[in-house]
């Protein structure tokens, strides 16, 4: 039958690890926090108002999410420069 691989437990370890890994000269960033908590809270009432709005609720949701990872990307890129 199917073994279960033992690099597969161990690859998914390495994984969780690398992806919460910030440099030790990570700064914290308070206006792009508050920037990215702002915009988190806008995606959640985007997406609870009611879809009757002819696409613009569905488009400013894009656009918020594409905020979301911009900021983000901002973050990590101050954290590393």
């Amino acid at each position: 039958m199917f073994q279960q691989r033992p690099a597969i437990p161990a690859l998914l370890l390495s994984l969780c690890l690398a992806l919460a890994w910030q440099p030790a000269s990570a700064e914290y960033q308070p206006a792009m926090e508050k920037a990215l908590h702002a915009l988190q809270v806008a995606k959640r009432a985007l997406q609870q108002a009611s879809h009757d709005k002819g696409g613009h609720r569905a488009e400013a949701l894009r656009h918020v999410q594409k905020a979301i990872e911009e900021v983000k990307k901002g973050i990590r890129y101050d954290n590393r420069h």
